[in-house]
């Protein structure tokens, strides 16, 4: 039987993620009352606000990607499926330095972003690659 656990652990750790981003959201506005609906007001709370936008863009970019390769490395062992989780972490890291370089100052979330970004790259690509592997062996 496969086991996805490790994959699971990545994706419950990167929703856990995306929930702490959202309450920092919420003390954001209550900290400098920005009132619902609004989504715009103090340039800190705009910041908190763009990183958890931000993340959910890239959540369903990401979640896929990972587990689509979670499936389809399984059959390639041990060392692949292992490459896929530590993508996966890398990916939550990536979006946490993003989280507090983009809330200290915007202009230095590049790294974060860049972090996360080709994890997600690298995730498809190997999403590709086994899907054309699999299309040829049939």
């Amino acid at each position: 039987m496969v086991s996805y656990s490790f994959v699971a652990l990545v994706s419950l750790a990167a929703l856990a993620l995306y929930f702490y981003m959202g309450l920092q959201v919420g003390m954001a506005r209550s900290r400098y009352d920005v009132k619902a609906p609004a989504t715009s007001g103090h340039p800190e709370f705009e910041r908190y606000f763009r990183v958890h936008m931000n993340t959910l863009e890239w959540l369903v970019i990401f979640l896929p990607c990972l587990w689509i390769a979670a499936v389809f490395t399984t059959d390639w062992g041990a060392i692949a499926a292992s490459a896929v989780t530590v993508l996966g972490v890398i990916w939550i890291i990536g979006r946490f330095i993003y989280m507090r370089a983009y809330v200290k100052d915007p202009a230095t979330r590049s790294r974060g972003f860049a972090i996360q970004a080709l994890a997600t790259l690298l995730l498809f690509v190997i999403d590709l690659a086994a899907a054309v592997i699999n299309i040829v062996a049939q």
